[in-house]
Protein backbone atom coordinates (compact mmCIF):
# COMPACT_ATOMS: atom_id res chain seq x y z
CA UNK A 1 0.00 0.00 0.00
CA UNK A 2 2.96 2.49 -0.40
CA UNK A 3 1.20 4.64 -3.18
CA UNK A 4 -1.58 5.52 -0.62
CA UNK A 5 -0.67 9.09 1.09
CA UNK A 6 -0.98 9.13 4.88
CA UNK A 7 -3.26 12.48 6.45
CA UNK A 8 -1.04 15.43 7.34
CA UNK A 9 -1.64 15.09 11.15
CA UNK A 10 -2.06 12.89 13.55
CA UNK A 11 -3.61 12.00 17.45
CA UNK A 12 -3.90 9.62 20.02
CA UNK A 13 -6.54 7.93 19.64
CA UNK A 14 -5.96 6.59 23.33
CA UNK A 15 -6.38 2.79 22.40
CA UNK A 16 -3.85 0.71 22.56
CA UNK A 17 -5.03 -1.58 19.41
CA UNK A 18 -6.14 1.72 16.87
CA UNK A 19 -3.20 3.63 17.91
CA UNK A 20 -2.73 7.44 15.96
CA UNK A 21 -5.67 8.71 14.00
CA UNK A 22 -6.01 11.49 11.76
CA UNK A 23 -6.56 14.94 14.06
CA UNK A 24 -9.90 15.72 12.72
CA UNK A 25 -11.17 12.15 13.25
CA UNK A 26 -13.36 11.40 15.87
CA UNK A 27 -12.72 8.44 18.62
CA UNK A 28 -16.42 7.00 19.48
CA UNK A 29 -18.09 4.07 21.17
CA UNK A 30 -20.58 2.00 19.21
CA UNK A 31 -23.09 2.78 21.64
CA UNK A 32 -22.94 6.77 21.26
CA UNK A 33 -23.32 6.01 17.21
CA UNK A 34 -25.54 2.94 17.02
CA UNK A 35 -28.29 1.26 18.50
CA UNK A 36 -28.00 -2.47 18.54
CA UNK A 37 -30.22 -6.03 19.89
CA UNK A 38 -30.04 -9.10 20.01
CA UNK A 39 -32.38 -11.26 17.70
CA UNK A 40 -34.80 -13.50 19.59
CA UNK A 41 -36.17 -15.20 16.45
CA UNK A 42 -35.49 -18.82 16.23
CA UNK A 43 -36.12 -21.44 13.35
CA UNK A 44 -39.23 -23.15 14.63
CA UNK A 45 -42.49 -22.53 13.35
CA UNK A 46 -45.49 -21.16 15.71
CA UNK A 47 -49.14 -21.83 15.43
CA UNK A 48 -50.88 -18.17 15.27
CA UNK A 49 -47.58 -16.04 14.34
CA UNK A 50 -47.01 -14.75 10.85
CA UNK A 51 -45.00 -16.31 8.00
CA UNK A 52 -41.48 -14.48 7.82
CA UNK A 53 -37.96 -14.88 5.48
CA UNK A 54 -35.87 -15.62 8.24
CA UNK A 55 -31.87 -14.46 7.75
CA UNK A 56 -30.18 -17.18 9.43
CA UNK A 57 -26.59 -16.69 10.99
CA UNK A 58 -25.19 -18.77 8.15
CA UNK A 59 -26.59 -15.71 6.25
CA UNK A 60 -25.20 -13.63 7.52
CA UNK A 61 -21.50 -14.98 8.32
CA UNK A 62 -20.88 -16.65 4.77
CA UNK A 63 -22.35 -13.42 2.19
CA UNK A 64 -20.23 -10.09 3.09
CA UNK A 65 -23.97 -8.24 1.99
CA UNK A 66 -27.39 -9.29 2.84
CA UNK A 67 -29.37 -8.92 -1.01
CA UNK A 68 -33.13 -9.97 -1.60
CA UNK A 69 -31.82 -12.89 -3.70
CA UNK A 70 -30.29 -14.89 -0.71
CA UNK A 71 -31.94 -18.35 -0.22
CA UNK A 72 -33.39 -17.33 3.29
CA UNK A 73 -35.57 -19.81 5.00
CA UNK A 74 -39.01 -19.81 6.16
CA UNK A 75 -40.45 -19.51 9.51
CA UNK A 76 -42.89 -17.32 11.83
CA UNK A 77 -42.67 -14.49 14.15
CA UNK A 78 -44.62 -12.42 16.47
CA UNK A 79 -45.73 -8.97 15.63
CA UNK A 80 -43.34 -7.33 18.29
CA UNK A 81 -40.65 -9.39 16.64
CA UNK A 82 -41.87 -7.89 13.21
CA UNK A 83 -41.49 -4.84 14.35
CA UNK A 84 -38.31 -5.01 16.03
CA UNK A 85 -36.52 -7.26 14.02
CA UNK A 86 -37.30 -6.65 10.46
CA UNK A 87 -34.10 -5.71 8.35
CA UNK A 88 -34.14 -2.20 6.49
CA UNK A 89 -31.45 -0.93 3.93
CA UNK A 90 -28.54 -0.02 6.37
CA UNK A 91 -28.29 -2.42 8.79
CA UNK A 92 -26.02 -4.18 10.06
CA UNK A 93 -25.51 -7.41 11.35
CA UNK A 94 -22.94 -9.57 13.42
CA UNK A 95 -22.80 -13.00 14.69
CA UNK A 96 -23.14 -12.89 18.21
CA UNK A 97 -22.12 -16.14 19.69
CA UNK A 98 -19.97 -19.34 18.32
CA UNK A 99 -17.93 -22.55 18.98
CA UNK A 100 -15.55 -20.44 17.60
CA UNK A 101 -14.21 -16.86 18.97
CA UNK A 102 -13.27 -15.94 16.10
CA UNK A 103 -16.00 -16.57 14.21
CA UNK A 104 -17.37 -13.90 16.32
CA UNK A 105 -18.44 -10.49 15.23
CA UNK A 106 -18.61 -11.18 11.47
CA UNK A 107 -20.21 -8.17 9.86
CA UNK A 108 -22.89 -8.24 6.85
CA UNK A 109 -24.46 -5.41 5.20
CA UNK A 110 -28.20 -5.16 4.43
CA UNK A 111 -27.29 -3.43 1.12
CA UNK A 112 -30.68 -3.13 -0.34
CA UNK A 113 -34.28 -3.43 0.92
CA UNK A 114 -35.05 -6.75 1.96
CA UNK A 115 -39.20 -6.90 2.49
CA UNK A 116 -40.30 -9.45 4.71
CA UNK A 117 -36.67 -10.46 5.93
CA UNK A 118 -36.30 -11.18 9.40
CA UNK A 119 -33.09 -10.82 11.71
CA UNK A 120 -32.52 -14.64 13.16
CA UNK A 121 -31.27 -15.68 16.78
CA UNK A 122 -27.77 -15.71 17.37
CA UNK A 123 -27.16 -12.48 15.68
CA UNK A 124 -27.22 -8.47 16.20
CA UNK A 125 -28.56 -6.49 14.40
CA UNK A 126 -27.18 -2.64 14.45
CA UNK A 127 -28.94 0.26 13.14
CA UNK A 128 -27.05 3.17 12.46
CA UNK A 129 -28.64 7.28 11.01
CA UNK A 130 -27.67 7.05 7.52
CA UNK A 131 -26.19 5.01 5.04
CA UNK A 132 -22.91 6.10 4.52
CA UNK A 133 -21.76 5.55 7.77
CA UNK A 134 -23.71 2.05 7.99
CA UNK A 135 -21.47 1.15 5.21
CA UNK A 136 -18.69 2.48 6.68
CA UNK A 137 -19.39 0.37 10.05
CA UNK A 138 -19.59 -2.42 8.18
CA UNK A 139 -15.86 -1.86 6.92
CA UNK A 140 -15.06 -1.18 10.55
CA UNK A 141 -16.42 -4.12 11.92
CA UNK A 142 -13.94 -6.28 9.46
CA UNK A 143 -10.81 -4.50 10.44
CA UNK A 144 -8.21 -6.08 12.40
CA UNK A 145 -9.19 -3.33 15.94
CA UNK A 146 -12.63 -4.49 15.75
CA UNK A 147 -11.95 -8.14 15.76
CA UNK A 148 -9.32 -8.26 18.21
CA UNK A 149 -11.59 -5.95 20.95
CA UNK A 150 -14.72 -9.02 19.95
CA UNK A 151 -12.33 -11.95 19.93
CA UNK A 152 -10.99 -10.20 23.83
CA UNK A 153 -14.62 -9.85 24.83
CA UNK A 154 -15.95 -13.18 23.92
CA UNK A 155 -15.48 -15.19 26.84
CA UNK A 156 -16.21 -19.19 26.71
CA UNK A 157 -14.66 -22.34 26.78
CA UNK A 158 -16.92 -24.53 24.60
CA UNK A 159 -18.95 -21.49 23.81
CA UNK A 160 -17.95 -17.85 22.96
CA UNK A 161 -20.50 -15.05 22.91
CA UNK A 162 -20.80 -11.08 23.37
CA UNK A 163 -22.58 -9.50 25.74
CA UNK A 164 -24.44 -5.97 25.06
CA UNK A 165 -21.54 -4.47 26.93
CA UNK A 166 -19.37 -5.53 24.77
CA UNK A 167 -20.47 -4.82 21.32
CA UNK A 168 -21.58 -1.07 22.78
CA UNK A 169 -18.31 -0.44 24.21
CA UNK A 170 -16.43 -1.17 21.12
CA UNK A 171 -14.01 1.85 20.39
CA UNK A 172 -13.55 2.92 16.58
CA UNK A 173 -12.49 6.29 14.77
CA UNK A 174 -14.76 7.94 13.17
CA UNK A 175 -14.06 10.58 9.77
CA UNK A 176 -16.51 13.51 9.06
CA UNK A 177 -19.80 12.33 7.92
CA UNK A 178 -18.98 14.34 4.23
CA UNK A 179 -15.51 11.56 4.28
CA UNK A 180 -17.42 8.70 4.44
CA UNK A 181 -18.57 8.09 1.05
CA UNK A 182 -15.20 8.68 -0.22
CA UNK A 183 -13.49 5.71 2.01
CA UNK A 184 -16.54 3.22 1.34
CA UNK A 185 -16.60 3.45 -2.27
CA UNK A 186 -12.82 3.23 -2.45
CA UNK A 187 -13.15 0.34 -0.24
CA UNK A 188 -15.93 -1.08 -2.55
CA UNK A 189 -14.07 -0.66 -5.68
CA UNK A 190 -10.73 -2.48 -4.55
CA UNK A 191 -12.47 -5.39 -2.27
CA UNK A 192 -14.54 -6.13 -5.26
CA UNK A 193 -11.53 -6.00 -7.71
CA UNK A 194 -9.63 -8.78 -5.25
CA UNK A 195 -12.36 -10.46 -4.85
CA UNK A 196 -13.09 -11.13 -8.66
CA UNK A 197 -8.67 -12.22 -8.65
CA UNK A 198 -9.90 -14.43 -5.22
CA UNK A 199 -12.82 -15.91 -7.53
CA UNK A 200 -10.86 -16.62 -10.33
CA UNK A 201 -7.88 -18.21 -8.48
CA UNK A 202 -10.38 -20.57 -6.38
CA UNK A 203 -11.92 -21.47 -9.87
CA UNK A 204 -8.62 -22.74 -10.53
CA UNK A 205 -8.38 -24.34 -7.82
CA UNK A 206 -11.09 -26.52 -8.46
CA UNK A 207 -10.40 -27.43 -11.69
CA UNK A 208 -6.96 -28.92 -10.60
CA UNK A 209 -8.52 -30.41 -7.76
CA UNK A 210 -11.09 -32.05 -10.30
CA UNK A 211 -8.53 -33.18 -12.95
CA UNK A 212 -6.65 -34.54 -9.76
CA UNK A 213 -10.00 -36.83 -8.60
CA UNK A 214 -10.26 -37.73 -12.13
CA UNK A 215 -6.64 -38.47 -12.72
CA UNK A 216 -6.70 -40.90 -9.84
CA UNK A 217 -10.14 -42.91 -10.38
CA UNK A 218 -9.13 -43.47 -14.15
CA UNK A 219 -5.35 -44.52 -13.18
CA UNK A 220 -6.58 -47.16 -10.56
CA UNK A 221 -9.41 -48.71 -12.40
CA UNK A 222 -8.11 -48.20 -16.11
CA UNK A 223 -4.53 -48.70 -15.72
CA UNK A 224 -1.56 -46.74 -17.78
CA UNK A 225 -1.60 -48.76 -20.85
CA UNK A 226 -4.29 -46.74 -23.11
CA UNK A 227 -4.15 -49.63 -25.85
CA UNK A 228 -4.71 -52.48 -23.26
CA UNK A 229 -7.88 -54.49 -23.77
CA UNK A 230 -10.69 -53.79 -21.84
CA UNK A 231 -13.20 -55.91 -20.29
CA UNK A 232 -16.92 -55.47 -18.06
CA UNK A 233 -15.72 -55.53 -14.34
CA UNK A 234 -19.48 -56.03 -13.46
CA UNK A 235 -18.89 -53.29 -10.67
CA UNK A 236 -20.93 -50.09 -11.38
CA UNK A 237 -18.27 -47.95 -9.78
CA UNK A 238 -15.26 -49.70 -11.67
CA UNK A 239 -16.63 -50.01 -14.67
CA UNK A 240 -13.99 -51.63 -17.34
CA UNK A 241 -10.99 -53.11 -16.79
CA UNK A 242 -7.63 -54.05 -18.59
CA UNK A 243 -8.41 -57.68 -19.37
CA UNK A 244 -5.86 -59.02 -17.39
CA UNK A 245 -7.47 -57.56 -13.66
CA UNK A 246 -9.51 -59.11 -11.81
CA UNK A 247 -12.35 -58.02 -9.13
CA UNK A 248 -12.07 -59.88 -5.85
CA UNK A 249 -13.96 -58.89 -2.66
CA UNK A 250 -12.23 -56.70 -0.33
CA UNK A 251 -12.14 -59.44 2.55
CA UNK A 252 -9.44 -61.56 0.34
CA UNK A 253 -7.07 -58.31 0.45
CA UNK A 254 -7.72 -56.95 3.90
CA UNK A 255 -8.57 -58.11 7.28
CA UNK A 256 -9.66 -56.22 10.10
CA UNK A 257 -7.48 -55.63 13.10
CA UNK A 258 -8.57 -56.44 16.25
CA UNK A 259 -6.00 -56.14 18.37
CA UNK A 260 -6.41 -54.17 21.65
CA UNK A 261 -3.63 -51.93 22.27
CA UNK A 262 -0.55 -52.43 23.44
CA UNK A 263 1.62 -51.06 26.56
CA UNK A 264 3.41 -47.88 25.24
CA UNK A 265 1.17 -46.90 22.53
CA UNK A 266 0.85 -43.63 21.02
CA UNK A 267 -2.75 -42.30 20.73
CA UNK A 268 -3.49 -41.36 17.07
CA UNK A 269 -6.31 -39.96 15.52
CA UNK A 270 -7.48 -39.96 11.97
CA UNK A 271 -8.43 -37.05 9.86
CA UNK A 272 -8.90 -36.26 6.04
CA UNK A 273 -6.70 -33.21 6.57
CA UNK A 274 -3.45 -35.10 8.09
CA UNK A 275 -4.15 -38.78 7.79
CA UNK A 276 -3.47 -41.05 10.84
CA UNK A 277 -1.11 -39.05 13.27
CA UNK A 278 -0.53 -38.99 16.85
CA UNK A 279 -2.95 -37.08 18.92
CA UNK A 280 -0.01 -34.38 19.68
CA UNK A 281 0.60 -33.77 16.69
CA UNK A 282 -3.04 -33.32 15.74
CA UNK A 283 -3.66 -30.84 18.44
CA UNK A 284 -0.51 -28.71 17.69
CA UNK A 285 -1.13 -27.90 13.98
CA UNK A 286 -5.24 -27.53 14.85
CA UNK A 287 -4.15 -25.52 17.66
CA UNK A 288 -6.80 -26.84 19.81
CA UNK A 289 -7.37 -30.01 22.28
CA UNK A 290 -8.99 -33.38 21.82
CA UNK A 291 -9.99 -35.90 24.28
CA UNK A 292 -7.33 -38.53 25.48
CA UNK A 293 -8.39 -41.56 26.82
CA UNK A 294 -6.79 -42.15 30.52
CA UNK A 295 -9.17 -44.43 31.64
CA UNK A 296 -10.43 -47.73 29.30
CA UNK A 297 -7.31 -48.45 28.01
CA UNK A 298 -8.42 -51.62 26.91
CA UNK A 299 -11.15 -50.31 24.72
CA UNK A 300 -7.81 -48.39 22.45
CA UNK A 301 -7.47 -50.70 19.41
CA UNK A 302 -3.58 -51.42 17.99
CA UNK A 303 -2.62 -50.28 14.70
CA UNK A 304 0.50 -50.98 12.48
CA UNK A 305 1.86 -49.05 9.91
CA UNK A 306 0.19 -49.81 6.41
CA UNK A 307 -2.69 -50.18 7.87
CA UNK A 308 -5.70 -48.48 6.63
CA UNK A 309 -8.52 -46.46 9.32
CA UNK A 310 -12.18 -46.54 8.78
CA UNK A 311 -13.44 -43.85 10.58
CA UNK A 312 -16.70 -41.82 10.25
CA UNK A 313 -15.25 -39.47 7.80
CA UNK A 314 -14.52 -42.19 5.26
CA UNK A 315 -18.27 -41.41 4.73
CA UNK A 316 -16.64 -38.22 3.08
CA UNK A 317 -13.34 -38.85 1.86
CA UNK A 318 -12.09 -42.45 2.11
CA UNK A 319 -9.83 -44.33 4.10
CA UNK A 320 -6.72 -43.17 5.79
CA UNK A 321 -3.38 -44.57 5.50
CA UNK A 322 -1.55 -45.36 8.72
CA UNK A 323 2.22 -44.43 8.92
CA UNK A 324 3.35 -45.21 12.59
CA UNK A 325 2.78 -48.27 14.67
CA UNK A 326 0.31 -46.49 17.50
CA UNK A 327 -3.25 -47.38 19.66
CA UNK A 328 -6.69 -45.73 17.82
CA UNK A 329 -10.38 -45.44 19.44
CA UNK A 330 -12.51 -48.31 19.07
CA UNK A 331 -15.02 -46.08 16.91
CA UNK A 332 -12.05 -46.46 14.35
CA UNK A 333 -11.65 -49.74 12.19
CA UNK A 334 -8.29 -50.65 11.48
CA UNK A 335 -7.67 -52.82 7.99
CA UNK A 336 -5.03 -54.75 7.97
CA UNK A 337 -2.87 -55.61 4.46
CA UNK A 338 -3.06 -59.91 3.73
CA UNK A 339 -2.19 -59.94 0.15
CA UNK A 340 -1.71 -58.61 -3.33
CA UNK A 341 -1.33 -54.92 -1.73
CA UNK A 342 1.11 -52.57 -2.63
CA UNK A 343 -0.09 -49.60 0.09
CA UNK A 344 0.74 -46.57 -2.40
CA UNK A 345 -2.29 -48.08 -4.89
CA UNK A 346 -4.78 -48.37 -2.29
CA UNK A 347 -3.91 -45.04 -1.03
CA UNK A 348 -4.82 -44.21 -4.14
CA UNK A 349 -7.60 -46.21 -4.67
CA UNK A 350 -9.43 -45.78 -1.44
CA UNK A 351 -9.43 -41.61 -1.92
CA UNK A 352 -10.89 -42.02 -6.10
CA UNK A 353 -14.31 -40.70 -6.12
CA UNK A 354 -15.72 -43.70 -7.60
CA UNK A 355 -14.81 -45.46 -4.50
CA UNK A 356 -15.74 -43.01 -2.11
CA UNK A 357 -19.15 -43.21 -3.50
CA UNK A 358 -19.34 -46.89 -3.28
CA UNK A 359 -18.54 -46.95 0.71
CA UNK A 360 -21.05 -44.23 0.98
CA UNK A 361 -23.62 -46.60 -0.94
CA UNK A 362 -23.72 -49.24 1.79
CA UNK A 363 -24.55 -46.82 4.81
CA UNK A 364 -27.16 -43.96 5.40
CA UNK A 365 -24.86 -42.50 8.06
CA UNK A 366 -27.43 -39.35 7.60
CA UNK A 367 -30.44 -41.32 8.17
CA UNK A 368 -29.69 -43.37 11.15
CA UNK A 369 -26.00 -41.81 12.41
CA UNK A 370 -24.22 -45.33 12.50
CA UNK A 371 -20.48 -45.65 12.00
CA UNK A 372 -18.79 -47.59 9.12
CA UNK A 373 -18.05 -50.92 10.00
CA UNK A 374 -15.92 -53.54 8.78
CA UNK A 375 -19.02 -55.15 7.04
CA UNK A 376 -19.62 -51.87 5.06
CA UNK A 377 -15.90 -52.03 3.59
CA UNK A 378 -16.56 -55.86 3.18
CA UNK A 379 -19.71 -54.65 0.61
CA UNK A 380 -17.59 -52.84 -1.87
CA UNK A 381 -15.47 -55.08 -4.44
CA UNK A 382 -11.99 -54.21 -5.11
CA UNK A 383 -9.12 -54.80 -7.72
CA UNK A 384 -6.66 -57.37 -7.78
CA UNK A 385 -3.76 -56.59 -9.92
CA UNK A 386 -0.06 -57.58 -10.35
CA UNK A 387 2.10 -55.85 -7.89
CA UNK A 388 4.45 -54.52 -10.42
CA UNK A 389 2.01 -52.90 -11.96
CA UNK A 390 -0.06 -51.33 -8.83
CA UNK A 391 3.79 -49.47 -8.11
CA UNK A 392 4.08 -48.43 -11.75
CA UNK A 393 0.02 -46.83 -11.20
CA UNK A 394 1.38 -45.50 -7.56
CA UNK A 395 4.55 -43.98 -8.94
CA UNK A 396 2.61 -42.35 -11.86
CA UNK A 397 0.37 -40.96 -9.76
CA UNK A 398 3.26 -39.51 -7.29
CA UNK A 399 4.48 -37.57 -10.30
CA UNK A 400 1.41 -36.55 -11.92
CA UNK A 401 0.28 -35.33 -8.64
CA UNK A 402 3.16 -33.79 -7.61
CA UNK A 403 2.74 -31.09 -9.99
CA UNK A 404 -0.91 -30.93 -9.69
CA UNK A 405 -0.60 -30.42 -5.92
CA UNK A 406 2.23 -27.60 -6.62
CA UNK A 407 0.28 -25.71 -8.89
CA UNK A 408 -3.00 -25.59 -5.87
CA UNK A 409 -0.38 -24.64 -3.08
CA UNK A 410 1.25 -22.07 -5.42
CA UNK A 411 -2.46 -20.59 -6.23
CA UNK A 412 -3.78 -21.13 -2.04
CA UNK A 413 -0.52 -19.25 -1.43
CA UNK A 414 -1.52 -16.21 -3.55
CA UNK A 415 -5.43 -16.20 -2.41
CA UNK A 416 -3.88 -15.97 0.98
CA UNK A 417 -1.85 -13.21 0.28
CA UNK A 418 -4.85 -11.52 -1.45
CA UNK A 419 -7.51 -12.08 1.43
CA UNK A 420 -4.66 -10.63 3.96
CA UNK A 421 -3.82 -8.00 1.26
CA UNK A 422 -7.59 -7.04 1.55
CA UNK A 423 -7.66 -7.26 5.22
CA UNK A 424 -5.20 -4.77 5.38
CA UNK A 425 -6.59 -2.14 3.08
CA UNK A 426 -9.79 -2.38 5.19
CA UNK A 427 -8.16 -1.64 8.44
CA UNK A 428 -5.97 0.95 7.10
CA UNK A 429 -8.80 3.17 5.54
CA UNK A 430 -10.77 2.65 8.29
CA UNK A 431 -8.09 3.64 11.25
CA UNK A 432 -6.98 6.39 9.17
CA UNK A 433 -3.50 5.33 8.13
CA UNK A 434 -4.08 5.90 4.72
CA UNK A 435 -6.11 8.96 2.76
CA UNK A 436 -8.79 8.17 0.57
CA UNK A 437 -10.60 11.86 0.04
CA UNK A 438 -9.51 12.17 -3.26
CA UNK A 439 -9.70 8.56 -4.46
CA UNK A 440 -13.58 9.19 -5.48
Amino acid sequence: MSHYKPYPTYKDSEVEWIGKVPEHWDVMRLRHVAAFKNSNVDKKAYDGQEAVSLCNYTDVYYNEFITPNLPFMQATASPAEIEQFTLKKGDVIITKDSEDPSDIGIPSLVKEEVPGVVCGYHLTMIRVADFDTARLLHRILQSHPTQAHFFVEAPGITRYGLSQDAIGDLRFCLPPANERAAITDHLDRETAYIDALIAKKTKFIELLTKKRQALITHAVTKGLNPKAKMKQSGVEWIGEVPEHWNIVQSRRLFSERKERARDGDVQLTASQKYGVIPQSEFMEREGRRVMLVSKGHDILKHIEPEDFLISMRSFEGGLEECKSSGCVSSAYVPLAPIKWVWNPFFRYLFKSTGYIQALQSTSDLVRDGQALRFENFSEVPLLHVDIDEQRQIAEFLDRQLGRIDGLITKTQLSIDLLKKRRSALITAAVTGQIDLRESA
